[in-house]
Parts: C-alpha cells; sequence; structure tokens
C-alpha cells in the first residue's frame, strides 16, 4: 500500500472513530476510492483504534486513573462500593463482556458477511434515524452519577452492535444513552470510557495475530503511521466533540449519515462501487 494511502486511512479512522458516523464504515468506503481500490479489512481497522483510544486514555486521564483507583479501593474495603468512580469502574467491565462475547462467536462474519457495501448503507441509514429519534424525544435528565448496572449492560449490547460497519460504537451507545435520558455529554463520556478495553483487547489481539501469522496488514512502519496518525487527530476530535456537545445537537451526524447511506446505495446499485472487494493484509 503506498504511503498516501496509509496517511489518508489514518485521518479518516482519527476523524470518524469519535463521531456517531462510523469509523469502521469510513475505511471500508474510503479503500474503494483509493488507488488499491481494496478493503483495509477488520484487522487494519482494529490495529489503528489503539491510536484513537490511546487519545481517550490523555484526554480522560484523570477520570480514568480516578477510577482505576477507587475501583480497586473498593476491592479491598478502602472505598464503598457505591462509590461512583468505583461504580464506574465495575459499570465499564461488565459493559465490556457483550462485546468481548460476541466479538468471539461473530468473528468470520465480522471479517466477511458483515462488510457488504450494502449492509453499511442500511445500517447507516436505519442507525443514523435511531440517533435521531433518541436525541429529540430524549429526557436529558441523567448523569454519569446516575447511571445503573442494568443500563450499563445495555449499554454493552449497544457496543456490541458496532461490530457491523456502519452501526458506530459511539453512535449505538449514544442513541441508547439518549433514549435512556442521560445528557449529551455523559452519554458521550460513557461511550468512551467502555470502548477502552474492548478497542485495546481487540487491536492488540489482532496485532499479535497479524504477526504470528506472519500476515501483517501492512508493514510495521506503514501501520504505525496510520495510529500515530489516528492518535492526533482523534484527540482534537473528541475535544471538539465533548465542546459541542454541551450545546449542539447529533441531527447533523444524521442527516450525514442517512445522505451517505442513500449514496452508496445508488453507487452500488450503478456499479460504480462493488458489495465485496479484496482485503488488504
Amino acid at each position: 500500500m503506498h504511503i498516501f494511502e496509509v496517511i489518508v486511512l489514518g485521518l479518516v479512522q482519527g476523524l470518524t472513530e469519535f463521531l456517531p458516523i462510523s469509523s469502521s464504515a469510513h475505511l471500508r468506503i474510503v479503500g474503494e476510492f483509493l488507488p488499491s481500490k481494496t478493503d483495509p479489512g477488520a484487522t487494519f481497522t482494529a490495529i489503528t483504534q489503539i491510536g484513537t483510544e490511546l487519545a481517550v486514555l490523555i484526554y480522560f486521564r484523570k477520570k480514568i486513573v480516578r477510577v482505576i483507583s477507587r475501583w480497586f479501593g473498593s476491592l479491598t474495603g478502602k472505598v464503598p462500593r457505591t462509590d461512583p468512580d468505583a461504580r464506574m469502574g465495575w459499570l465499564v467491565i461488565i459493559g465490556t463482556l457483550p462485546i468481548a462475547l460476541l466479538g468471539v462467536l461473530l468473528q468470520s462474519l465480522i471479517r466477511d458477511n458483515f462488510r457488504s457495501l450494502w449492509i453499511t448503507a442500511v445500517v447507516l441509514i436505519v442507525f443514523g434515524i435511531l440517533l435521531g429519534l433518541a436525541d429529540h424525544y430524549g429526557k436529558r435528565r441523567r448523569e454519569l452519577d446516575d447511571l445503573t448496572y442494568p443500563h450499563g449492560i445495555a449499554f454493552g449490547v449497544a457496543q456490541a452492535l458496532a461490530l457491523v460497519p456502519g452501526v458506530s460504537r459511539s453512535g449505538a451507545t449514544t442513541t441508547l444513552g439518549r433514549a435512556l435520558g442521560y445528557t449529551r455529554t455523559a452519554a458521550a463520556e460513557y461511550s468512551f470510557l467502555l470502548a477502552v478495553p474492548a478497542v485495546f483487547a481487540s487491536g492488540f489481539f489482532e496485532l499479535y495475530k497479524s504477526f504470528d501469522e506472519g500476515t501483517g496488514p501492512y508493514n510495521l512502519g506503514e501501520t504505525a503511521l496510520a495510529t500515530l496518525i489516528a492518535f492526533v487527530v482523534g484527540y482534537v476530535v473528541i475535544a471538539f466533540l465533548m465542546q459541542y456537545l454541551k450545546r449542539g445537537s447529533f441531527l447533523p451526524f444524521v442527516i450525514y449519515r442517512v445522505a451517505l447511506g442513500v449514496l452508496i446505495m445508488v453507487l452500488l446499485t450503478f456499479g460504480v462501487l462493488p458489495a465485496y472487494s479484496a482485503i488488504t493484509g
């Protein structure tokens, strides 16, 4: 793969990971318009997400350190288990279980069947509309401290839906959060925190497996470059989104998702885009 393509894919990953528009869908679509005209694949997507999750660790570092510290304290009895930060640690753990289970069970579908652009287009539209409805009718009364264990599990199930390109991890979880009455910033923040263990586990597993099998998605330098770009751009996007959600709605993202889904369908219908393509790596 040409260095230009690696840079473009790194930029796309960083720009789209935290917006509710699906980074995996955009990597899949953009890959068709690059000179190599190939699907970057689930492996490349998972590895470059390590960069964007590093951005989450740095942006929310104070919150994450506090949660980890208080969670460990709750294990020894030094911190009450009802402590909000200790509870958040448990909520992230139980919320990670659905995607961990489904990620293992549906591995072959994730790599092959789910990567049809027809599925991506339909999912972009359907989940875009659901996001719009949830954001419009959400009560906006709950904050992170109001998060319950049943809601934490529900968020985890929503996150697992993002195994299908086009759903969007942040889109699915914020849609559920808004439907349950959480504020936009609360839903977005929990979505980011919830993604950390799942994305790191997936990314490092794919990285290990690709080199163990001798089939790394690209050479180490190119993969590292794409991941670094995704990290830098992703950090900027997090900062922008958290500020934007204090006053703005998800409507622009809803419109974009629906428009992109319709465009993909048109291009597929007229043969401009293939439903499937060769996977790089």
